[in-house]
Formats: structure tokens, C-alpha cells, sequence
């Protein structure tokens, strides 16, 4: 990189962010003629059927104020109305590919719901050749694209999983199969986890650690010894479900299911019966969203015969193995993605 000359933001960027007609989140539309860009994960955030105001002058790239997350745009689009930066380049003899795989592995200290404009132009952008420049954004378009598919073929056995649980026992809200139902407090006993501090989590330790979105690192002792499910008890991932390892540690954080009628239920029936009676909904939002035993174990819960759900449990597992190894391929990915980001721009 050295050996290319480095630019400062100002010289390589244009806030065109005035020239964006911005739409207020209320008037977003499920679908539409045009997409409606903001700063969230999402790519596109909904859509709009006016065409006043299109902004057309593409490819741009759009920075999120609050969330630093960036995005290529090359079709016509309208912008979110909050924290959203309209950038374009200056140069005319310009990647803007590359320019986005810049910035992207660039990324700005994240400092809370702050803004983070401020840091983004203190970024001095290498600019090799335009063919250069042309020959990084295609190898990393290549990487990128096989990225997206071996997440796509992720999901897709996910949805693999769900499809055959409908199958198998239909919709457990409904119980449309007329399925035999229990409350919760029949069948099921949860508990909270325990607090783990810091110093107790290292990479190097035995013991995965759930907290409230699954595991967050490995502990040096362990909770429990058996296998379980997780419920996410606090916080944005209130509610996620999630399988344990045999011997782990679960932090206060999430509630886990310390008993159950094993005579009844396949563990992995009950994840996906979980999953999908979707315990986010009972979630309290008058604060920090917060979920507490009493709704799910008021809860009516389907109780298909044993013999099915170890049917179902078995596909699981023949699904699973398959992810895993998708997962694997996922990684590896990853990792020449990341070592190519590396070389270019590092």
C-alpha cells in the first residue's frame, strides 16, 4: 500500500447527503417502486412509489452516522431520515467498489449512538491505478459472492429445519393437528443463570459460556453438566433460543430449562417449539426489554407423541451435520475474504 499515494478523505469524498431526499420511517412502504436506504442492517429498509426527488447520481456509497454501517448503492434510491451520509467521489477516474471495500475494512471506533462522520474523514485513502483499483474490487466481489452464498446456504437449511417441524406437528399456535396440550408449569421447571466474571472467560478456557444471544465465550468452570436449552432473558436478543453443550456455564442474562419431562419431549423439539411460539412477544418494553418466567410457563405447549419428535430430532441432526459442514466452508471464506481485505489495505 505504501507504494500507492494517499489521499485525505476530503480530496477523494463529496457529502452529497443535501442533494438526498430523505423519507421519514412512517412512510415506508412493504414494497414499491423505489427503495428507501438507511443506516440499518437491513439493505433496503422499505420502499416508496413517489419518484419526486429520486436520487440517481450512482453508484454512490451511504455511511450510517450512528451505525457505521456502509453500503454500496448502484440503483436509484431515496434516503432513511436519520444518520445517513450520501457519499460520492470527487475523481471521475474512480472504483467506487473499491472505494466501499475500503471504508469497509477501515472501520471507525464505534463510540455509542454518537456520530461518527468525524472520524470516517480523518481516513487517509491509498489510490492506486484505476485498472488496479478496477482488478482489487473484482477478486473481492468474487470472495464476497461466495460469502453470500454459503451464508445463503445457511439459511436455506434453517428453513430446511422449520419446513419439516410444520410437516411433522403443523402451526403450535393454532395446534391444527389437534395435538394433546399442557401448560408449562405441568411440564417444565426454568432457572436464572449466574453472573461469570470477566476474568473467568478466556478463549483457552473448557466451558462455553450462553449469555442472552448464545455463547460469548468459553468459562473455566461450568453452571451446569447436562444439556439444555437457553432463553435470552434481557436485551435486544430478549427470547432467542438456544442448545447448550453438555457441560456449561449461562450467565443471568438468559433463563434455562433446568427440567423437563424427558418421557414427553426430544430436546430438539422443544427448540423449535420455542423458536416459534416466539417468546420475544412476551417480552416487558417498558424498559430495557426484559422476558420472565411466569407468561411461558402459562403457556399452552402442543405434546406430540415421543416417537415423532426422535423421527424429527434425528432429520435435525442429519441437517445439522450438513451445516456444519457449510459452516466450515463459511469459515474458510471468511478467513481469504479477511486476508485479502488484509493485503490490500492493511
Amino acid at each position: 500500500m505504501s507504494k500507492w499515494e494517499a489521499l485525505s478523505f476530503d480530496d477523494v469524498f463529496l457529502d452529497d447527503t443535501k442533494n438526498g431526499v430523505k423519507i421519514k420511517k412512517e412512510k415506508y412502504l412493504d414494497e414499491g417502486l423505489h427503495p428507501v436506504i438507511d443506516q440499518g442492517q437491513n439493505f433496503i429498509s422499505g420502499y416508496i412509489n413517489s419518484s419526486e426527488g429520486l436520487y440517481t447520481n450512482i453508484p454512490a456509497i451511504i455511511f450510517g452516522d450512528h451505525t457505521r454501517i456502509i453500503k454500496y448503492i448502484d440503483i436509484p434510491f431515496f434516503l432513511g431520515a436519520d444518520g445517513v451520509k450520501l457519499l460520492r467521489s470527487k475523481m471521475e477516474n474512480i472504483s467506487y467498489k473499491y472505494l466501499y471495500y475500503f471504508l469497509v475494512k477501515n472501520e471507525v471506533p464505534n463510540t455509542g449512538y454518537n456520530r461518527h462522520f468525524k472520524w470516517l474523514k480523518e481516513l487517509k485513502v491509498p489510490l492506486p491505478p484505476l485498472e488496479t483499483q478496477k482488478q482489487i474490487a473484482k477478486i473481492l466481489d468474487t470472495a464476497a459472492e461466495l460469502l453470500a452464498m454459503r451464508k445463503q446456504q445457511l439459511a436455506e437449511l434453517d428453513n430446511l429445519i422449520k419446513s419439516v417441524f410444520y410437516e411433522m406437528f403443523g402451526d403450535p399456535v393454532t395446534n391444527e393437528k389437534g395435538w394433546k396440550a399442557e401448560a408449562g408449569s405441568q411440564i417444565y421447571v426454568f432457572s436464572s443463570g449466574k453472573f461469570n466474571r470477566s476474568h473467568q472467560l478466556d478463549d483457552s478456557y473448557e466451558y462455553p459460556c450462553y449469555g442472552g444471544n448464545g455463547i460469548i465465550g468459553r468459562s473455566k468452570e461450568y453452571l451446569i453438566d447436562y444439556q439444555t436449552l437457553v432463553i435470552g432473558r434481557v436485551g435486544a436478543y430478549c427470547g432467542s433460543i438456544h442448545l447448550t453443550s453438555q457441560k456449561s456455564w449461562i450467565t443471568d442474562n438468559a433463563i434455562y430449562l433446568k427440567q423437563y419431562d424427558k418421557s414427553k419431549f426430544e430436546l430438539e423439539f422443544l427448540k423449535m417449539l420455542f423458536t416459534e411460539l416466539n417468546f420475544n412477544q412476551f417480552a416487558d418494553f417498558s424498559g430495557q426489554p426484559k422476558i420472565t418466567q411466569k407468561p411461558l410457563l402459562e403457556l399452552s405447549y402442543i405434546c406430540p407423541p415421543r416417537s415423532l419428535q426422535t423421527k424429527f430430532a434425528t432429520i435435525v441432526t442429519r441437517i445439522e451435520e450438513q451445516k456444519s459442514l457449510v459452516k466450515k466452508g463459511l469459515d474458510e471464506t471468511q478467513y481469504l475474504f479477511d486476508s485479502l481485505m488484509a493485503q490490500y489495505f492493511d
